[in-house]
């Protein structure tokens, strides 16, 4: 998913998937996390948010499903 940098002190990244409804959100302090079921509208009103931070709070974290995103090692890595 292709990540897009934002201007926050809490938020460092944001990427959408529209096919499966995902918002993907990394933080400056670190974790990257999933949120399911944010709709092309839902990410469009959180890229416009004045306060990244306070929309995710208010409107994203408290209305869907999270989960923190572990990215997958290449084989040849190991």
């Amino acid at each position: 998913m292709k990540m897009e940098p934002v201007e926050s002190s809490n938020v460092k990244a944001v990427g959408h998937d529209p096919a499966t409804s995902t918002l993907r959100v990394e933080f400056h302090k670190g974790g990257i996390f999933d949120y399911e079921g944010v709709t092309s509208e839902k990410h469009a009103a959180f890229m416009a948010s004045a306060s990244k931070g306070s929309h995710l709070h208010k409107h994203i974290r408290s209305a869907h499903l999270c989960k923190k995103y572990e990215c997958p090692l290449h084989e040849d890595a190991k």
